[in-house]
């Protein structure tokens, strides 16, 4: 996919950040590990409609989700299993309870798919807000590529902290070394049962935040406003959307 409209931003974006959404709308495109492409590409669009969905209004303004029942109101592509998840991701994250997590595995949905889903949704989601704060249109969703999904799972993966089962740094393989380059935080083991969605999600943290090292070196300023101004937008932005991480 090319660069889409945002290098025609009134603002300069640096070409690292282009070229990191290029790659991952890509990456979306292409089969995964447990969705082929046409799937993923229709978690994209769902994604992008689960703002509209009146059953996640209702919940949302409810004093629990759990309380109020209905359809989503969905593009129609995927299956309710599938909706379910990403509207909540979606719509109240910060409610996301360990038994529906459970409920989706109970219904059907493996560990792993579930990981899958987390991560074109959180990938999606950050590109779209970031073309909307350098106020351009989200880019056109690219075309599916053919081809079967990988199937991998790891053979690391255990249960850890977590909800979802993960590889933790001192279970690795050879074939998953490079997960845990830039350091073994929550965050960076969150997605590694699927290890090619935390690899591509990580070109687009890089590229949008910081890499592990650059994260660590506190005392340099590497991009154009400063490390503690930095923070205190991360900061602002994680309280407005209830993140306690």
């Amino acid at each position: 996919m090319d660069r889409h409209d945002l290098d025609t931003a009134e603002i300069k974006i640096r070409g690292d950040i282009l070229d990191a959404h290029a790659a991952t709308w890509s990456r979306i495109a292409g089969p995964g590990t447990w969705f082929d492409g046409p799937t993923r590409i229709a978690i994209a669009a769902e994604t992008r409609n689960a703002p509209a969905c009146a059953l996640c209004a209702d919940r949302k303004a409810a004093l629990s989700p759990y309380l109020v029942a209905g359809m989503h109101g969905s593009l129609g592509v995927l299956p309710e299993i599938l909706v379910e998840t990403i509207h909540r991701i979606v719509s109240d994250p910060a409610r996301l309870q360990r038994q529906w997590y459970e409920a989706l595995l109970a219904d059907g949905m493996t560990d792993t798919e579930y990981v899958e889903i987390v991560g074109v949704v959180c990938s999606t989601v950050s590109m779209d807000t970031f073309a909307r704060a350098m106020d351009r249109n989200v880019a056109e969703l690219p075309s599916p590529v053919p081809g079967a999904p990988s199937r991998y799972r790891p053979p690391g993966i255990k249960p850890g902290q977590a909800w979802v089962p993960w590889i933790a740094p001192e279970d690795v393989t050879e074939a998953e070394a490079d997960l845990y380059h830039h350091g073994p935080s929550n965050i960076r083991k969150a997605l590694t049962s699927v290890p090619d969605e935390q690899r591509g999600f990580f070109v687009l943290a890089h590229a949008q935040y910081l890499s592990g090292p650059q994260i660590r070196d506190v005392g340099v300023n590497y991009r154009a406003i400063t490390r503690p101004q930095i923070e205190l937008t991360a900061g602002r932005i994680s309280a407005l959307n209830q993140c306690v991480y």
